[in-house]
This record gives structure tokens, C-alpha cells and sequence, in this order.
């Protein structure tokens, strides 16, 4: 029998090139007579620009060119093309790639300096002469949202640019008939991601061909090259995009930036490869953040405390541009009601411009936002009603008998959620076994012997994946014996080239040594969409299969004719068709592959296209939904406030596995993300709207020394919806973890302390809560 992969936790294959210096990221791309630049950001949140002189810059040592967008003007000008346009923005709110007149966030590109290495590039900077009045700044949302608070842009007469509405069921009547209804208010802050390697741009052009070749660090190479050919009235297939090596994305890299365009259109003009990289300040000032939300929530319930019915508004902050349209505020909305089977809910998004760094998706995309606020009602009810934490849960879960289950909430499309397949309550028991809810008070007596404060945190979580419409792939078995699959799917980091490989070997028969996975670049395969959404496992890896079970099917009618048997007789082992029961009756796939490729003047078997390859692609017409249950111990230093999580299990199902190592992988950087949310990370602004965070001096990560150990729990429910079972893992991990470490927190403080309605928390509240219970 041929190994199986599939469900094997097999070790990435990806590792041992990247490990020992083989990676290939943006910075290691030199190209002959490649110049570095450097951008000249705003250094004030809004304003006007009133003169910027050049001059000075263009005669500083090793400086090539000095660009303002006026000097891109006879190839492209004004703002570039929205990457998700929506029926509620009437006008496009994205900026152009060097702005020339109203500037709206610090960090913002006004202009770029060419030179021979980056370092004289960055003192041409300091040459050039910027003049520009100061405006009033919208520095935050619920102001902002005002009608009578400065405005972000000018030209606008109102900072709230869309309101968002999800509605189910008669809101009015459930909170009518309820025994209790209970009103909170809660914030969930802004951060960024902070990727290992920050963002990165190389462009190209050949003069011969006219083909520009631009590699960049991101999520979304397919659009990239579609809106960067939309922008420079070009056909896709004159442009050519790259992400090489990537170290990490979490959602920021999907973006199309700036920078991107600006990089290549200096690249074109002077006929030099260009290159640019962000440096750590640059990330913080102009790479998209995510999660400033104020969410004002009315939660109603029975008098057994189960969930009925929530409503209410939430003010988000989109920052000074909307590039990648309402998609982050509509995920929040489409995220509700979560794991409940709530009767009703009504929730408006007030989407707000503000004068800080856009907004976009970072690893979960507006559902820890909703997550957070949906587990804190949870919390609520069993706090008002003195019930345990986990039975208001079991009594407001969707149960495992109403799947497929139909919240009666909308994906951004219009299209119904539904949920596919899954069991919430055996998820949540499984967790609580496994942290041993049971002994929980004796370790917090055993912790306050110490001196110490306990607290035991859950929380729950649904996340659709598998968003649609596609992603492709080809499978090819080379002459050689090689299988080769080349996908559109741009890999950060996750292991995509593994777990393909995986699909691909089982399908065909072969040892996974022999098959290697291209992708991420759009001149090796035609289609893409983009790695956001915890989408690739269903998306590439159902692709993957139906591909290969074409090149399967084809071989075994090629093998038939070689052998002169019935196609019903074949089988695949070990990169051999044979006979079933009949020992050495076989022929290769190597064999069938060079048959198939063809020579001069010998027939091809009949009714058979040349090569053995095939290209499947895989329409996601319907989500799949991953879910989980998370609990965690947080031990807190009375004395300073500082707290420390010291455990963290997790129950998750995201359906059939193709490898539990990488799944756990993800599944355990989520949770340090989600961590990293609740104590850590704060992005400070100013009134004006100056950024106070900009270096890890200031702007706190989790590091390993305050990690815990994270204990993880498989449920494994195929999803109906894919050929494969599976569903997504990419964001599972974060998309609970703020609102079960901050309901650790809560626990620890005892019923004497507050009811926590936002993160991150500082070790000083900590402190002032625990005085405050003293007294």
C-alpha cells in the first residue's frame, strides 16, 4: 500500500530550506543597477500641503531621482482603484500613491528619493523642503462620529462614510418578552500585526519585452497586479507579480499599497529596478491596522439566563482611507450571532473616517472584535443572574441537532450564514475536562497561599472559512516521475507547500518527496483571489484534489490502453498503475507522462489531450465553519497588577485535518496574537492624531517568556461543503483568545471587582481594581 499523508502530522517540507538560509524574500532580491528608496512621509495628521521643494534632495551624494506624483503624471495620476468597491461608499476613499495637496494620517507618502543605497536615500530625505498647514484632526472615532467634529477629509461632509445593519427575527418583541435584558458598553483597540518581516517592494522593468516584474511581501500578488494594471491602463498579462518568501502577513499584506504602486511607477520612469523596504517605524506609522470598535450592546435572556436577543451600534474606526472598502466592519457584522442561537438581533456599524492609519483586517478580521463583545454578554448574564459561566453558554448554544443552522445573519455577498456541521457544547465540555474546571478552586487557594490572585477564563468562538469564490491549482506529473502543483495561493508562513503536497501525494499514489509546490506568482498561474480568511485549505486544497483525481482518472486510461486491461482492474501504489492481484503487471506514471508528452510521428492513445496534468478549481459557493471553546488560568500579582497566563486549552474543530502539526501551529500563534491583544498592545495617538507608540520601547509583543504552554484538543466534524472536510485554522486561535484571557482577569478579581468591558488591560487598572476591592 502507498503511505497515506492526509491527517499526518508530517514535518514541513518547507522548514529545512528556510532554516538554513535558503529563503528568498523580498530583501534578497538584488538586480543589476538596482536603486533603494526612501519616502518622505506627512509628519502631521491632517493638513495641507502648501510647497515642497525638491532641490536640495536631487543634489545630495548618490541620489538618481527625487519623485513627487506630478512627475508620474504621463503615466498614471490620482487614487488608486478600491479593492473591494461597496454599494455604500458612492465615491472610492482611497489615496493616491504620493499625495500632492491634503494629507490625512502621519505616515502618509508625499514623495520618494531614488539613490544608490538606501542609506543616501534616507539623508536625501531630510533635504527636502515640505510646508504644510495644519488642520484639526480627528484623532478619535466617537468624536468623529459627531456631526459637528473636524473632518478627516476636507472634501467631506461627514466622517461616517457607511452604516452597516445585520437584523434576524422581531428584536422588539423577544426584548418585550424577556425576563431580563442587561446594557454594556465595550471597546476593543487598535494594533497592528508586526509581521517578522515588514512589508517589501522590488519593481522592474524590461525594456525589450515591456514586461514589469514587481515582487513583493504579500498576501494578494493576483491583486496586486490587477489593480496595479487597472491604475496604469495596462493588460494583467503585461505585469508580472511575485511574493516570494514571505515572513508573515496576518491580514495587513493583503492590502494593495501605496508604496506598491509608487515603487513601480519609479520604476518605469526611470528605468531602473527599484527597491524598497519598510523599516519597523514605517510599519507602525503606514501599515494597516486593525480593532478601535466602541460597541454599545443590550443583551435580553430568559429567567434560565438563555441568550434571546441582542442589539445595538458599534462605531468603527476605518481610519483615514477606506482601501479595502467595509470589508473589516462587515465581517464584524456577519459575525454575529456567533455560537448562539439567538431568536433576534439587530446591530448597526457606524463606519468613521478618522485622521489615523486606515484600517483593515489583522489576523480574525472583526470577529475577536464580536467575539469579545458576545462573550462578555455571556459573562454578563451569568453575573446578573449568578449562574456559572459555562451554563449560560449551554443553554444559548446552537445544539449539534440543528445543524446545518441558519442565523439569520448575511456575509458581506448577501448570502445567508449557515452553519455547516459541528457539536459547540461538546467543544466547551471537552475544554473544561481538560483544564480540570473541576479542581479550579483548589489552585486558587493553593494560588492565594502564595499570595496570588487565580482566575479561570472561557470563551467560544464560530469562524466561517473557506471564503469563495476560488482559488485554482495544476497538478503535473513530469516525465520524470515529479508531481509539480502550482497554485495562485500565496503562502506567509502557513505551509501551504506541505499540506498540498499531502493532498496531492495521496491522490496519486506517490511519496511526497516527489511533489513540489510553486506558487504566488502570477506569471507561473494564471488566477488567484488572495490567502486572507482561513480560505486555502478549502479553497487551494480542494483545488489540489479535484486536479489530481483528473490526473489519476487520465492515467489509468492511459495505463489501461499501455497494458490492454480494464480500467476497472487499475490501481495506483507507490507511483506505479498496475493490475489489481497481478504483481509486476505496471507501468509508471513516468512512463505514462513521457508517452503523454508526445513524439514525432507515434499517436497518442485515443481520446487523450497531451501531458498528465490537470487544473481544478475549486467554487466555494458555501462557507465552512470552523468553531471552539478556549479556557485559560491567569494568575495576577496583587501587588503590581502584572498578570500572567499560565494555562490555555483549546477544544477547536476545523474539520478533517491534513496535518495536526501545522494546524497546531496556527492554532498556537493565533492564541499569542490574541494574548498579545488583551495585555499587551496599545497603538497611542495624541488629540492630533500623532502616533505616541512607534518603537517595541513603547508598543508591547508577547514574548516566549510569557507564554504558557498551550494544550490543544482536536474535534475533527467534516464540513458537507468541500470535497476534502475540511475547514479553515488560520484565525481560530486569536479570534477568542482577548475575550478568555480578559474573563480570566474578571474571575481572578473575585464578584467584588468590575465587570470588564474592554482590552487591552494595563498592570496599573490591574493594580487600581484589585485596591479598589480591598477597600
Amino acid at each position: 500500500m502507498s503511505t497515506r499523508y492526509f491527517g499526518v502530522a508530517v514535518p514541513r517540507l518547507e522548514d529545512p530550506r528556510l532554516l538554513t538560509g535558503g529563503g528568498n524574500y523580498v530583501d534578497d532580491i538584488v538586480l543589476p543597477g538596482m536603486l533603494h528608496a526612501a519616502f518622505l512621509r506627512s509628519p502631521v495628521a491632517h493638513g495641507l500641503i502648501r510647497r515642497v521643494d525638491l532641490s536640495d534632495a536631487r543634489a545630495m551624494p548618490g541620489v538618481r531621482a527625487v519623485y513627487g506624483m506630478a512627475d508620474f503624471g504621463k503615466i498614471a495620476g490620482g487614487p488608486m482603484p478600491p479593492m473591494a468597491p461597496h454599494p455604500l461608499l458612492k465615491t472610492p476613499i482611497t489615496c493616491a500613491p504620493l499625495t500632492s495637496d491634503e494629507v490625512c494620517y502621519v505616515g502618509e507618502p508625499i514623495a520618494m528619493v531614488l539613490a544608490d543605497s538606501r542609506a543616501e536615500a534616507e539623508d536625501a530625505l531630510a533635504a527636502i523642503e515640505l510646508d504644510i498647514e495644519h488642520l484639526p484632526a480627528a484623532a478619535d472615532a466617537r468624536d468623529a462620529a459627531d456631526a459637528g467634529a473636524a473632518r478627516a477629509h476636507l472634501n467631506r461632509e461627514s466622517n461616517v462614510i457607511a452604516t452597516l445593519r445585520g437584523a434576524h427575527g422581531n428584536v422588539d418583541q423577544v426584548f418585550a418578552r424577556a425576563a431580563h435584558r442587561f446594557t454594556e458598553t465595550f471597546e476593543t483597540h487598535r494594533g497592528g500585526c508586526h509581521s517578522m518581516e515588514c512589508r517589501g517592494v522590488v519593481a522592474a522593468m524590461n525594456a525589450r519585452s515591456a514586461e514589469l516584474s514587481v515582487w513583493t511581501s504579500s498576501q494578494s500578488p493576483y491583486m496586486v497586479r490587477r489593480h496595479l494594471a487597472a491604475y496604469l491602463g495596462r493588460d494583467e498579462s503585461d505585469i508580472r507579480v511575485i511574493a516570494p518568501d514571505v515572513g508573515g502577513g496576518f491580514g495587513p499584506k493583503a492590502n494593495v499599497y501605496p508604496e506598491e504602486f509608487a515603487v513601480a511607477l519609479a520604476a518605469i520612469t526611470c528605468g531602473r529596478p527599484v527597491k524598497w523596504i519598510e523599516d519597523r517605524q514605517e510599519h507602525f506609522l503606514a501599515t494597516t491596522q486593525q480593532r478601535d470598535q466602541i460597541w454599545t450592546l443590550e443583551v435580553a435572556c430568559d429567567a434560565q439566563g438563555r441568550m434571546l436577543g441582542v442589539r445595538g451600534r458599534c462605531v468603527h474606526d476605518n481610519g483615514a482611507y477606506a482601501p479595502y472598502g467595509l470589508i473589516l466592519p462587515a465581517t464584524a457584522l456577519a459575525s454575529f450571532p456567533g455560537p448562539y442561537a439567538l431568536d433576534a438581533f439587530d446591530i448597526a456599524v457606524d463606519v468613521v473616517l478618522t485622521n489615523l492609519v486606515p484600517t483593515s483586517p489583522v489576523r480574525g478580521a472583526g470577529r475577536p472584535n464580536t467575539a469579545f463583545v458576545l462573550e462578555r454578554l455571556a459573562d454578563c448574564v451569568a453575573r446578573h443572574l449568578g449562574l456559572s459561566r459555562d451554563e449560560v453558554r449551554r443553554r444559548s448554544f446552537v445544539t449539534a441537532d440543528q445543524m446545518p443552522y441558519a442565523t439569520g445573519g448575511r456575509m458581506r455577498d448577501g448570502s445567508a450564514v449557515a452553519y455547516d456541521s459541528g457539536d459547540y457544547t461538546r467543544a466547551l465540555d471537552l475544554v473544561l475536562e481538560k483544564i480540570d474546571a473541576a479542581g479550579f478552586e483548589r489552585r486558587r487557594t493553593e494560588a492565594a497561599a502564595r499570595g496570588r490572585l487565580l482566575g479561570l477564563g472561557l470563551a467560544s468562538c464560530v469562524e466561517d472559512t473557506g471564503l469563495g469564490p476560488f482559488e485554482g491549482a495544476s497538478v503535473r506529473v513530469t516525465p520524470a516521475g515529479q508531481v509539480v502543483v502550482s497554485t495562485g495561493a500565496a503562502s506567509q508562513g502557513q505551509g501551504h507547500a506541505t499540506t498540498l503536497a499531502q493532498i496531492a501525494a495521496d491522490a496519486l499514489g506517490v511519496d511526497l518527496s516527489q511533489v513540489s509546490v510553486k506558487s504566488a506568482d502570477t506569471g507561473a498561474f494564471p488566477l488567484g483571489i488572495s490567502t486572507i480568511a482561513s480560505r486555502i485549505a478549502v479553497t487551494a486544497g480542494s483545488s489540489v484534489e479535484i486536479a489530481a483525481r483528473k490526473v489519476r482518472d487520465k492515467a489509468i486510461k492511459v495505463a489501461a490502453h499501455m497494458l490492454e486491461v480494464g480500467e476497472h482492474d487499475l490501481e495506483i501504489e507507490n507511483g506505479m498503475v498496475g493490475v489489481v492481484g497481478v504483481p509486476g503487471l505496471t507501468v509508471s506514471l513516468a512512463a505514462i507522462a513521457r508517452t503523454l508528452s508526445g513524439a514525432a510521428g507515434v499517436r497518442l492513445p485515443p481520446g487523450v489531450d497531451p501531458d498528465l496534468a490537470a487544473t481544478g478549481y475549486f467554487e466555494a459557493s458555501q462557507l465552512a465553519f470552523a468553531y471552539g471553546s478556549h479556557a485559560c488560568e491567569v494568575e495576577i500579582d496583587p501587588e503590581t497588577g502584572d498578570a500572567k497566563v499560565t494555562r490555555y486549552v483549546v477544544a477547536h474543530d476545523c474539520g478533517k485535518l491534513i496535518n495536526p502539526l501545522i494546524v497546531d501551529g496556527q492554532i498556537r500563534g493565533g492564541i499569542v496574537h490574541g494574548i498579545g491583544n488583551a495585555l499587551y498592545e496599545r497603538m497611542k495617538h495624541d488629540e492630533a492624531g500623532q502616533p505616541l507608540t512607534t518603537t517595541y520601547a513603547d508598543y508591547l509583543l508577547p514574548a516566549a517568556s510569557e507564554m504558557p504552554d498551550i494544550e490543544i484538543h482536536h474535534i475533527e466534524t467534516p464540513s458537507p461543503r468541500n470535497p476534502i472536510g475540511v475547514k479553515g485554522a488560520g484565525e481560530g486561535g486569536t479570534i477568542p483568545a482577548a475575550a478568555c484571557v480578559i474573563s480570566a482577569i474578571e474571575n481572578a478579581l473575585g464578584p467584588a471587582g468590575p465587570f470588564l468591558r474592554a482590552h487591552p488591560v494595563s498592570p496599573e487598572q490591574i493594580a487600581e481594581w484589585v485596591n479598589a476591592t480591598r477597600q
